[in-house]
């Protein structure tokens, strides 16, 4: 059991991008966590294990590891770097003692790292600032450092908070020092090992009975479900009793089966762990996040964690459409309801509200759905879901809706296009900045419903090369939607497969999502038509044979490729009248009413 004075509880926050999870390789490799010959020592992104992870270059679930270093244990907790993941965030910040924040030497601070910036120092988190990629050609380290010191002198809750210390890494040559230069022609992180030693403070202890609370959950199919979470008080020992308490005021009795604290990536059995410490136990099987497990002879709850509202809600059911069945393992209501209440217990952030069949799922943002939704297709399962929509509230009688902090960087030579857009989604731009050499920085105050389906737009409108990065900012109140921005679609007229005469007869109207041989059904999305109003085709017929040969008969028909689109843009780009048939092989935009005249009786009862 290690003395609570020798531990370090410390998170790594940062923007999305900005180094962490690559500074966290370099601290396990160097701090001797893996042996030379270890897989480990070859990897990157070590604590990236999630498929959707290692793909995206993201993180998405906070994790915590432990090195040794001169005789201290340190826990690093790594965190996500999106806005849409700060539920995890939030939850795991509780566990720390201080923070790294790490910040792109380029870039400067950036919208997340405002929010995580804002929750270390709300929970007095002793905070030590890495400018980070100091090697960046563009590189604007005195102007990133004067920004910091701007943003801690709006954020901080006391003024010791104000006085940090700023070393300088070049993360992924595993790098730091105090200076520039020290930094430069470092060949290790000691600096930064000293650094966390040094001003990272032990955790602060309380006399008495074993308590702790609920912060992670984990499962498997020997030991069931695994709690994770830091010891406030007292001690936990191999077998002692436990009482759990719920939020509902609920009390359950329990064992401690197993006790397990991590080195590395591993997690070793021991007898008993102390107050500080960051553990995995077992033995208690209904917690939830935010529960306390504490001894019978004080039942005294601890703080719940405090965890921000959803801004954004989307429909799920089973799949309704003529292909439903085809393609997924789980396909009827009860095993999609059983799947999102299983994620409930884990994903905090996490709304759901239950109509018959159909479900309605809140979180923070479209990442965080679009997210869970691949996570579900992956796993066998198959429905439909509906356009993303923000989530509204009433504060003192007013409709209000969520406003949201938008930053975009661009070439100089899309500004005009960038602006127009924003423009016509009737944002507010707060700032505009150029570097002097050929990019430009906007920013905007914009409602998150317009800002519904933009990425997929300015990243068409500038041939890929914007940065767009988003923050909640708070409620107004409610202002008129926009008109449909979208153009209209191509719908299949018919079911059937589809031909290269068909689609060649589609193409000359807009822009194909399939190819040829691919099923249909009446009522499918199969293109965009560059004109506001939708049109039906009919991309199974074919050419008609006859006995006589034309001149240009034997020419083979070319056809455009089809745009194929992912599912984060198939969210953003459907309407309120359709839906997305979303299966572990496909992904179908369709309309919510298949036949031509129920979509006339539709729009009639519109009028």
């Amino acid at each position: 059991m290690f003395d609570p004075k020798k531990i370090r509880n410390v998170a790594i926050i940062a923007h999305v991008d900005h180094g962490k999870t690559t500074l966290v390789d370099f601290l396990l490799k160097q701090s001797h966590t893996f042996r030379e010959n270890e897989a480990e020592m070859l990897q990157t992104t070590i604590l990236d294990s999630n498929p959707l992870e290692r793909e995206r270059g993201i993180t998405i679930l906070a994790k915590n590891t432990a090195i040794e270093y001169k005789g201290f244990k340190v826990n690093i907790i790594d965190t996500p770097g999106h806005a849409d993941f700060s539920g995890e965030v939030e939850r795991t910040l509780n566990m720390a003692d201080g923070a790294l924040l790490i910040i792109d030497a380029q870039e400067g601070p950036m919208p997340q790292t405002k929010f995580v910036l804002k929750k270390a120092l709300q929970l007095g988190l002793k905070v030590i600032v890495v400018i980070n990629k100091i090697d960046k050609p563009l590189a604007n380290i005195n102007e990133t450092i004067s920004r910091t010191h701007d943003l801690f002198l709006e954020l901080a809750t006391h003024e010791d908070q104000l006085d940090f210390p700023v070393l300088y890494a070049i993360g992924r040559e595993g790098k730091a020092g105090k200076t520039v230069e020290e930094a430069q022609n470092a060949t290790n992180l000691e600096p930064l090992f000293e650094a966390i030693l040094e001003n990272i403070p032990a955790p602060i202890t309380e006399e008495g009975t074993f308590q702790m609370l609920v912060t992670s959950l984990d499962y498997d199919t020997h030991k069931g479900k695994h709690i994770i979470g830091r010891i406030k008080r007292g001690s936990a020992k191999k077998g002692q009793p436990v009482v759990l308490l719920k939020d509902n005021g609920e009390k359950q009795n329990g064992r401690l089966d197993t006790i397990s604290i991590t080195r590395g990536l591993k997690k070793t059995e021991v007898e008993e762990a102390g107050a500080g410490d960051i553990v995995d136990i077992t033995g208690v099987a209904n917690a939830t996040i935010g529960d306390t497990v504490t001894d019978p002879s004080d039942q005294t709850a601890l703080p719940r964690i405090s965890i921000e509202e959803p801004t954004i809600k989307i429909s799920m059911g089973p799949n309704t459409s003529p292909f439903a069945g085809r393609e997924g393992k789980f396909t009827n209501s009860r095993q999609i309801l059983e799947r999102l209440q299983k994620e409930l217990e884990t994903n905090v952030s996490l709304r759901l509200d239950v109509t018959g069949e159909r479900f309605m799922l809140s979180g923070r943002g479209e990442l965080h759905l679009s997210v869970l939704i691949e996570t579900l297709r992956r796993e066998g399962y198959e429905f439909e879901v509906g356009k993303p929509q923000v989530i509204t509230k009433k504060i003192d009688g007013v409709e209000m809706e969520p406003i949201e902090d938008v930053i975009i960087d661009i070439p100089d030579a899309y500004v005009g296009a960038v602006t127009t857009e924003m423009g016509v989604r009737k944002g507010e731009m707060t700032n505009m900045e150029t570097d002097g050499k050929g990019n430009t920085r906007l920013e905007y105050k914009i409602p998150s419903k317009n800002l519904l389906g933009i990425r997929s737009v300015l990243l068409t409108n500038t041939k890929g090369t914007a940065v767009i990065n988003t923050l909640f900012n708070g409620y107004e109140p409610l202002k008129p939607s926009l008109e449909k921005i979208r153009s209209g679609v191509l719908i299949a007229s018919e079911s059937g497969t589809a031909l290269t005469y068909g689609l060649q007869n589609a193409q000359e109207r807009g822009t194909t999502f399939i190819d040829p041989a691919t099923e249909v059904y009446e009522g499918m999305i199969i293109g965009m038509h560059p004109r506001k109003e939708d049109i039906e085709i009919n991309v199974i017929k074919g050419k008609k044979l006859t006995n006589m040969r034309a001149s240009t008969g034997d020419i083979a028909v070319v056809l455009t490729p089809p745009l194929k689109m992912s599912l984060e843009q198939y969210l953003d780009f459907i309407e309120e009248d359709e839906l997305l048939e979303v299966t572990p092989i496909s992904l179908r935009p369709r309309k919510k009413y298949l036949s031509k005249i129920d979509r006339i009786r539709f729009e009639r009862t519109k009028q």
